[in-house]
């Protein structure tokens, strides 16, 4: 019988900039349930309760939230986010010039 171990992102989440690139992916995947499953994940990494102390929600809620079915938001994201060091930022999805009219 084939012995096998469970794996955990977690586990493998040990710097800012590798807990970056992993929400990264996620976000870039853009489906919600993945994103609240990679930032439990980075969540864990960092400390559960430190992390739910920093940002301010209880650490229940941060797991109900940030687990794959649960629907954070977007205070309990932002706070979360910033609790573990990093924050959201915006870009084009596509680069074209803007439509402008002119008078």
């Amino acid at each position: 019988m084939i012995q096998t171990t469970k794996w955990d992102a977690a586990d493998y989440l040990e710097t800012p900039e590798d807990m970056a690139e992993y929400l990264r992916a996620a976000f870039d995947d853009g489906d919600p349930r993945l994103i609240a499953a990679a930032l439990g994940d980075v969540a864990r990494a960092r400390g559960m309760t430190s992390v739910a102390r920093t940002a301010g929600v209880t650490r229940e809620g941060l797991h109900k939230a940030l687990r794959a079915t649960g629907d954070p938001r977007l205070t309990t994201l932002t706070s979360v986010l910033s609790a573990i060091g990093l924050r959201l930022s915006v870009q084009p999805i596509h680069q074209r010039p803007l439509d402008r009219e002119c008078g």
